[in-house]
């Protein structure tokens, strides 16, 4: 087998411009593979007409679902909140014949394989705390002080989990069981909405968003599980970086007043494997 492990995220469709640089992703080979880390849109249509035209050029499309995606928007005919909107995406991503994170992990045998690629939906628990604050409380309170409060505290429900982070800590749990199955002689690319570190998001315009980015609970899963590259989006800040040598790899899209501002040509594919 030959071909690429190819990456994107946060395409956000709401947006015209962003919807029309999907025409131009395309795969290389017959024997590309995509990974989608989410915010794909924000309506199940949107995410169904865009993983849709995915399934029909990759030979594999693998997705997670990222902040948007969850979202139980007014604009969104299906009202499913929480856990059901979730499994309601995962039956359409299934109807296509795209994985997603309650699949098998897929193996990935192409050049610089075998590894095994993990798709995750862990949430957030808001543990990646402002400077100065030491509980959710204190940091919801900065955050509203800034006026920098994320869009899910009203439109990501977390039914019928009590909260959005005991819906993450049940998350983390199943996913930390899964990944400990994975057979010890097999690397993997770990695939997730949000960073599994906090260190990508040190370089935030606005720190406090953080909150909204990922779990300490996930800190050591680059060293405990083997992984080759962690790919993400959520930041909108299209990067690599690396962390006690594990590869972090950002690929997002992001809104068009964004990726205007860039010098890169905008929704190019990121290659995860083999190493660009």
């Amino acid at each position: 087998m030959t071909g690429q492990l190819l990456a994107i995220s946060d395409l956000h469709l709401n947006y015209a411009e962003n919807r029309a640089l999907v025409d131009g992703m395309t795969p290389g080979s017959d024997d590309d593979w995509l990974l989608v880390a989410g915010d794909v849109a924000e309506t199940v249509a949107d995410v169904r007409w865009c993983l849709g035209t995915f399934a029909r050029r990759f030979r594999k499309v693998v997705w997670v679902p990222g902040n948007h995606e969850l979202w139980t928007h007014p604009s969104d005919t299906v009202a499913l909140r929480g856990v059901a909107r979730y499994e309601h995406l995962v039956e359409v991503c299934r109807e296509l014949g795209v994985a997603t994170p309650e699949d098998p992990y897929p193996v990935w045998e192409g050049p610089a394989g075998p590894v095994a690629v993990a798709p995750l939906f862990l949430g957030y628990d808001y543990s990646f705390l402002p400077a100065g604050c030491t509980t959710k409380q204190e940091g919801l309170a900065y955050a509203h002080e800034t006026g920098v409060v994320c869009q899910d505290e009203y439109v990501l429900h977390p039914d019928p989990y009590p909260s959005r982070e005991a819906w993450c800590r049940a998350r983390v749990a199943e996913t930390e069981r899964r990944l400990a199955e994975i057979p010890e002689d097999l690397p993997t690319v770990l695939v997730n909405h949000y960073p599994l570190h906090r260190h990508p998001t040190d370089v935030l315009w606005y720190p406090e968003f953080a909150m909204w980015c990922g779990t300490r609970l996930t800190d050591d899963w680059h060293r405990r599980f083997r992984v080759a590259a962690m790919v993400y989006g959520h930041l909108h800040i299209p990067r690599t970086t690396y962390h006690e040598g594990v590869r972090f790899e950002e690929v997002s899209v992001g809104y068009p007043r964004e990726w205007r501002k860039r010098k890169d040509q905008p929704g190019r594919l990121r290659r995860i494997l083999p190493t660009e």
